[in-house]
């Protein structure tokens, strides 16, 4: 049998028993073995190392392991290791036992949260389970490795963001086949931050070897040992005295854990009687609530209107000037009126251009331009608020910054959208119109939505050059395109060819390769189809046979598509094919027109296994019998027109729908008695990205892009680290991409967009004979290109001497993309040597969306390095896409299409519907849409503002493939800003009017940490490091990390902790020149805290930032050193400063907030809120007793504590009271919460004993149906696990209550 071996305490072990009883293979466990750096699982002479490999070999061929979804379970395999290795910096026992600095704890924090985002992201989209629809090896693996973070590092704010996670933790954890190795899950008991165990000492360790050494341990153990003594039992005799000392205060905590949680338990239900009492009691008890309602819709009413005033201040604001901030602030934060008149000041100055006469370094960005199809959604704004966060943080950092805005004209989707409007508003079409007047209706509507979507980037506080601004249709952007047209063409890169071409009947126009989408299509099936009433049949294959010319027998064919064989021109057999060697060289007939086809051979079209063998040649309809058409050199009968009807060559079939002929044609062929039957076959079915609409292989003469050599050229980029993609996976899917890549069709059948500047020749002596440009009589050789027509008439003169000729320019539009792929330098007045050109381009960085990698930025990459040599920006950027709460894609026929500007401002469920009677959705669109969002947004959708959207995107930027953005979270962040305004209103208070804040070149001087305060500088050092880790994130776009740090600062450090500790100095006097210097150095750190605090956080929250920064009291103008500037905006960005950075003293906080957290459970558990008992804190190390013993005052003001006393080596000595409630910290320290005089004994013994008998009824209901005939056969599993489970939380919660009774009894005894 298989042995397996371990380091003690290893997750993979727990996981490889679970997997073990479900896969069904059994092992041996071998003790732990200290020496191992990796588990072990040893068969025979082989050995399978490590914990991925060792469970994969176990799963392997069961159900935990499907083969339809191993890549998903490596995937989370992968996962789940990653949080293993990083979790040994957090997790006992490799974290006690290693040599982990802080450094290292921050690395391993990053990294974890980031991988527990992307497990959130995944779990948030409603996944049961990580990987395909059932358990699998990977969700086991998760939850042991998840289950000691979860129980001993994340305190409760810390998993807060991991809501999803931790209710599928649970639910596997109640699993019974999980849990009996798993064991339960329990969580964390600190209520902030992330619990790290404290290392032990190399002495400590030594000392473990031997037995007896309680003296020599301090002397830590044996008061503790003594206390739990009855508790731990006999089986402490077996452990060293360190070892029994630890267990029995484990056994002593557990039993006050449970006297506390049920002391809760009945102190609510009490609070609850007596609200009950209260009510029924009524009378004057009426009129108090009464009168309390009154006097809070007073309040409420008065803030409404304190808020009215300030918006209509702040309003009167001139349009561009600067808001007044001397005045007093509201008194709570309002994303109205603190966003209002920043925007419009920061672009009157100027802030927002570059300068080109700058030697600063270069950061320039061009923005993806948003269609103009309509307003910007939620993806737009991540877009754009990540874009915005980078160019910020670049601009504060020393940078020349660049963002250059603009609009795309997006061809397709917009002449869409008008030719809808057309139809609904006035019943015409654009032909009804022409050409001309159709574009007029166009422009006319660019220009009401263009301006529509600048004033949203504005919302969005993007920075950019508005100076700068471009349209992809304007003058300048139009000039490039023809002269890109015209140089391509002269390369050789642009050629026409008569080819099959991607065609949607419903838009009428040709599509891209990329422009497809494919969906798989099992069996027979039905689908709709834009423009059919009925359902169309996919996925079937039908046989029908073709007559030999000599009357001498048939040939079956197969297809998918009955229809096109109207246009079929050959019969395709295998050279090799045995049954059909008779017929080589032999002709059918077809039954329709009565042409004689010939039978061909050929061995790369025909696969003799599949069908009958033989198979149907369409070479103008399907790609692979084009093909074959060329080397057979066969004819091409087109048999569509543009809508997708059967043209003059179906002969009876004309005009009929493409899917309608096709159930005639069968008809026809039964009817003929050469129908053969169906059977059901898998297929692949093209459709339109853009309409849905079945894609036509349709041939057309068009244009085309050779993209061979560019392709080639734009890998090499790559390859060489010219070019730099982010996230690097994405470079094989670029490299997988470009090498397969196929040339590109950019002609298309409209009429908005960049015409073609090709023209056709006719001359003038031919008549009707020079052919039809697009059509099929076209002579392609007859086609010249210039940048003018004059350009035109002078090539065609130079092609044809001596002919008098007549042009037409092609009446098609280039494909968006051809116009898009110039972008970053047609809007420097490319191919003009223009100052910008040569001072911006190439561009810094390209930040979008990974699914238009292939749509535009390998375009770019393939235009720029064609016309200008370089690649157009160094870095690719690639961002997440943005789903809803639910994990499914944003669409506006689904009601889930989110306006940002409805997050900023808030909107009602009404104001939603109403946003869909505007669009273009037919009324069951519309139906469908409004169901969505009174589900989503019941309430509608709250003000959120402008700064909480923006964090919120970015914080959930893991670089992952999705996002699942819930607007709850958007919310939290909103109230989160409210925190940022308390602390400058805070702030206001307690820097009197003649403070002046040190100066940045004073502040980082060696002396000036010295002398403050031992909380001032654990700040400053906790400052450093946040701008350290926020500025090394924003170097690696890891925008999680970055804001992730920020919100930990504000929240955890500055906000719950700093601004606490400040509140008794600066209650203390001026007179003692020691506590003046206190208060001043206090004061010092919180200015030097808000003002770097605010930079920091600047870029991802403008509005609020500005708005704060302005109120903070600026220092004095150094000589020799620039002045404040007069926005944060241009303020420099803070950096690490090394002098205020202090290893040691964040140690000994982050000890300091493990004996608050423990304190502040205590007083939870025991429903204390306004009471301010004395603790004792007992201590075995004598340099935690030190820390402790110097800082009783933080210790006191942040656990609401009366006074703080410590007890150990170098502290006082003695024992606490009896009658505490008791919390062990870590191995060295625990905490007394004296309870003498704080709680009713008495009081709380018969709430407890009340509980007790509610517990033991519903136990007593339990047995009686347990014990009910046939209990034991016919109740399903599942509901005898769930009552099993039932009886074991009961008899836990009456446990936990006895044990309560006793610890209130000795209180009682004690004479509390």
């Amino acid at each position: 049998m298989a042995e397996f071996l371990a380091p003690p305490g290893h997750p993979c072990q727990p996981a490889a028993l679970v997997a073990s009883s479900i896969a069904g293979k059994a092992f041996k466990i071998g003790p732990p073995d200290v020496d191992l750096e990796e588990p072990v699982l040893k068969a025979g002479a082989d050995s399978i190392k490590g914990s991925i490999s060792i469970l994969q070999h176990i799963a392997n061929g069961s159900a935990l392991y499907p083969e339809a979804a191993k890549g998903d379970v490596d995937k989370w395999l992968g996962s789940a290791s990653t949080i293993e290795h990083e979790s040994k910096a957090w997790v006992d026992p490799f974290a006690s036992a290693g040599d982990f600095s802080d450094e290292d704890r921050a690395k391993s924090q990053a990294a974890l949260t980031s991988a527990l985002t992307a497990l959130e992201a995944h779990l948030a989209g409603g996944n049961a389970h990580v990987a395909g629809g059932a358990l699998t090896i990977a969700d086991v693996y998760l939850a042991a490795v998840l289950q000691p973070l979860f129980g001993s590092v994340l305190s409760a704010a810390a998993r807060a963001p991991f809501p999803a996670t931790l209710q599928w933790l649970q639910a596997l954890g109640s699993q019974p086949e999980v849990a009996k190795s798993l064991g339960t899950i329990s969580l964390c008991a600190a209520a902030e931050g992330w619990c790290a165990p404290a290392p032990k000492d190399d002495g400590r360790r030594k000392k473990k070897k031997g037995k007896g050494n309680n003296a020599a341990a301090g002397g830590e153990g044996g008061a503790a040992q003594q206390a739990g003594a009855g508790a731990a039992g006999a089986d402490d005799e077996e452990l060293d005295p360190e070892k029994a000392a630890k267990k029995a205060a484990k056994l002593a905590e557990k039993a006050a854990k449970a006297a506390k949680f049920a002391a809760k338990q009945a102190a609510q239900e009490a609070a609850a009687a007596a609200k009950n009492n209260n009510k029924q009691a009524g009378g004057e008890g009426g009129d108090k609530k009464a009168a309390a309602k009154a006097e809070a819709e007073a309040k409420k009413k008065a803030e409404a209107e304190e808020v009215a005033r300030l918006l209509a201040e702040v309003a009167a604001t001139p349009k561009g000037a600067k808001k007044d901030t001397s005045k007093a602030a509201a008194k709570a934060y309002n994303p109205k009126i603190v966003e209002t008149g920043w925007y419009e000041w920061w672009e009157q100055c100027g802030f927002f251009k570059p300068d080109v006469t700058s030697d600063k370094p270069p950061f320039v960005i061009v923005i993806p331009p948003p269609n103009v199809t309509g307003a910007l959604h939620i993806g737009h704004a991540l877009t754009n608020s990540i874009q915005d966060t980078i160019t910020r943080w670049r601009r504060m950092s020393g940078y020349n910054t660049l963002w250059v805005p603009g609009t795309d004209h997006a061809g397709i989707a917009t002449q869409t959208v008008v030719e809808k409007k057309l139809q609904k508003e006035r019943g015409v079409t654009r032909h009804d119109l022409g050409r001309d007047a159709f574009l007029k209706e166009v422009w006319q509507w660019v220009d009401e939505y263009g301006g529509r979507i600048c004033d949203q980037l504005r919302r969005l506080g993007s920075s950019v050059d508005w100076s700068r601004k471009v349209f992809t249709m304007d003058e300048s952007l139009s000039r490039a395109v023809n002269e890109a047209f015209v140089r391509m063409y002269a390369d050789g890169v642009i050629y026409r060819d008569n080819r099959l071409v991607n065609w949607c009947c419903r838009l009428k126009t040709a599509v891209s390769d990329i422009e497809v989408d494919y969906v798989d299509v099992p069996r027979r099936t039905l689908m709709s189809v834009p423009g059919y009433d009925e359902p169309v049949e996919f996925g079937v294959l039908t046989s029908f046979a073709y007559p030999l010319e000599d009357g001498s027998g048939e040939i079956v064919v197969a297809t998918t598509r009955p229809e096109t064989m109207l246009g079929d021109t050959a019969v395709a057999i295998h050279p090799d094919d045995p049954r059909y060697k008779h017929m080589h060289g032999k002709h059918v007939v077809h039954p329709v027109s009565g042409r004689k086809i010939p039978i061909i051979c050929d061995a790369e079209l025909v696969d003799m296994s599949f069908g009958t063998g033989a198979v149907k040649v369409t070479p103008a309809h399907d790609p692979n019998d084009f093909k074959t058409g060329k080397r057979h050199n066969l004819p091409s009968i087109n048999i569509f027109d543009d809508n997708g009807l059967i043209n003059a060559e179906g002969g009876p079939f004309v005009g009929q729908p493409r899917f309608k002929a096709r159930v005639t044609v069968v008809d026809m062929l039964k009817e003929k008695g050469l129908f053969r039957g169906t059977q059901d076959n898998e297929m692949r079915l093209g459709l339109c990205s853009r309409s849905k609409d079945v894609i036509e292989p349709i041939l057309k003469p068009q244009w085309w892009v050779k993209c061979d050599d560019m392709a080639a050229r734009s890998c090499a980029a790559v390859r060489s680290g010219e070019l730099e993609i982010i996230p690097k996976e994405f470079e094989a899917v670029w490299f997988r991409w470009l090498e397969n890549i196929r040339d590109w069709c950019i002609s298309r059948q409209l009429w908005w967009g960049h015409r073609i500047p090709a023209y056709y020749v006719h001359f003038e002596d031919e008549g009707a004979g020079g052919g039809s440009p697009g059509m099929p009589s076209e002579d392609m050789s007859r086609w010249v290109v210039g940048r003018t027509r004059e350009d035109a008439e002078k090539a065609a003169a130079a092609q044809y001497p001596g002919r008098k000729v007549a042009l037409s320019q092609d009446e098609d539009v280039l494909d968006t993309w051809f116009s898009s792929g110039l972008f970053p330098f047609s809007v420097f007045q490319w191919p003009n040597n223009s100052v910008d050109l040569s001072k911006f381009y190439p561009t810094s960085l390209l930040e979008t969306g990974h699914d238009i990698l292939f749509f535009w930025v390998a375009r770019m990459v393939m235009q720029g390095l064609q016309l200008t040599g370089k690649v157009p920006f160094k870095q690719v950027y690639l961002h997440a896409m943005v789903r809803d709460a639910h994990g499914r894609k944003m669409s506006k026929s689904l009601g889930n299409v989110i306006d940002p500007l409805h997050v900023i401002e808030g909107i009602t469920l009404d104001g939603l519907h109403a946003t869909l009677a505007a669009g273009n959705l037919d009324a069951k669109e519309v139906a469908r849409a409004k169901a969505g969002q009174a589900t989503d947004f019941p309430e509608g959708i709250e003000e959120c503002g402008t700064d909480a959207l923006r964090f919120a995107l970015c914080a959930y930027t893991t670089q992952a493939r999705d996002i699942n953005l819930d607007i709850k979270r958007v919310v939290a962040y909103r109230h989160w800003c409210n925190k940022l305004y308390n602390a400058i209103r805070y702030a206001s208070m307690n820097l009197p009017e003649d403070y002046v804040p040190p100066t940045d070149a004073a502040a980082r001087e060696a002396g000036f940490v010295a002398g403050l305060p031992a909380p001032s500088r654990w700040l400053l050092s906790k400052l450093s490091v946040a701008a350290g880790t926020v500025v090394k994130a924003m170097e690696a776009y890891d925008f999680a990390t970055a804001t992730q740090k920020l919100y930990s600062f504000w929240q955890y450090e500055l906000c719950d902790v700093y601004i606490e500790l400040m509140k008794p100095v600066m209650a203390l006097g001026d007179d003692v020149p020691e506590q003046a210097a206190a208060k001043r150095g206090t004061r010092d750190a919180l200015w030097l805290a808000l003002d770097a605090g605010l930079r920091l956080l600047h870029p991802f929250m403008p509005f609020v930032t500005e708005e704060l920064w302005q109120r903070l009291p600026k220092p004095p103008a150094a000589p020799g050193q620039k002045p404040t500037p007069p926005s944060i905006m241009i303020a420099d960005y803070p950096a690490a400063v090394p002098a205020w950075e202090d290893a040691q003293l964040e140690a000994d906080y982050n000890y300091l907030s493990s004996v608050i957290a423990r304190v502040r459970g205590l007083r939870s558990d025991y429903g204390l809120l306004k009471q301010r008992p004395h603790l004792y804190v007992v201590v075995g190390d004598a340099a935690k007793a030190a820390v402790l013993a110097r800082s009783t005052l933080e210790v006191a003001t942040l656990s609401s504590s009366s006074e703080v006393t410590v007890l150990g080596p170098g502290a006082g000595a003695g024992s606490p009271p009896a009658g505490c409630g008791v919390a062990i910290v870590d191995d060295a320290t625990v905490a007394h919460l004296a309870l003498r005089g704080v709680l009713d004994p008495a009081l709380e013994i018969a709430k407890l004993q009340k509980k007790v008998g509610e517990v033991e009824g519903r136990l007593e209901a339990l047995a009686k149906k347990v014990g009910l005939p046939g209990y034991a056969d016919k109740t399903p599993d599942a509901v005898k696990a769930e009552d099993a489970d039932r009886k074991a939380k009961m008899e836990a919660e009456r446990g936990a209550a006895l044990a309560a009774i006793a610890d209130m009894q000795k209180l009682l005894e004690a004479g509390a």
